[in-house]
């Protein structure tokens, strides 16, 4: 059985995603890595009424336990994070900038700095595939080789992260980045930030945030 405190940090999560206005009735989706298995959020439950115990325990066999049937996405999260080892959390959205742009099939380039994040110098946009399907999942995969977060055309956007909260706090950005790109093109294509200037901001980031010695050295 699944730590009911993982299962109560998911639902809060959920309903974070809904007060951001980062998600529109029961669209997105969460999941978390637990021991050999994971958790994932139930198909068709709304987020305020949705309960720890409606979380869904599944293996990567497909199988799943509990008292409800799992997200309708569930094999876009199985395949993550059954690939991608290093990933222990998967949240799928429709918000509303990522979707905007995904319809058009945009990536968000380098038109701000912060786009490093995601782990390179853009935010890809996949191809579009069936929502639900392997098709979907084999489109996303290679992309999430390379990057934190990706686009999906016509659909919405997916984030994956080492802990839930790094996951919701990397989704927050990528939308703010999509709403910042979106309005950047009212005015006119934007310009972009060079390789150069991004493998600057890569190094930069390495150690953001990181336990330095209390000496100040000049840029």
């Amino acid at each position: 059985m699944a730590d009911p405190n993982i299962r109560k940090k998911i639902v809060d999560t959920c309903r974070k995603l809904n007060r951001l206005h980062l998600n529109q009735g029961t669209s997105g989706n969460i999941s978390v890595r637990f021991d050999d298995d994971f958790l994932i959020t139930p198909s068709g439950v709304d987020y305020d009424s949705m309960l720890p115990s409606d979380i869904v325990e599944m293996d990567f066999e497909g199988g799943y336990r509990g008292t409800r049937i799992p997200s309708s996405e569930w094999r876009l999260h199985h395949d993550i994070l059954r690939t991608h080892r290093d990933v222990y959390a998967v949240i799928h959205t429709h918000s509303m900038f990522c979707t905007t742009l995904a319809i058009h099939g945009l990536s968000i380039p380098a038109m701000h700095y912060m786009v490093a994040v995601a782990g390179g110098n853009d935010i890809p946009c996949v191809p579009y595939a069936p929502p639900t399907t392997q098709a979907l999942s084999d489109a996303v995969l290679p992309t999430l080789a390379k990057r934190k977060a990706c686009l999906m055309a016509h659909h919405g956007v997916v984030v994956t992260g080492a802990t839930l909260k790094k996951t919701l706090a990397l989704l927050i950005e990528v939308e703010t980045l999509a709403a910042q790109y979106w309005r950047t093109l009212q005015i006119g294509t934007p310009p972009l930030l060079s390789e150069q200037d991004m493998r600057k901001v890569h190094e930069i980031m390495k150690t953001y945030g990181k336990k330095k010695s209390r000496k100040l050295h000049r840029m």
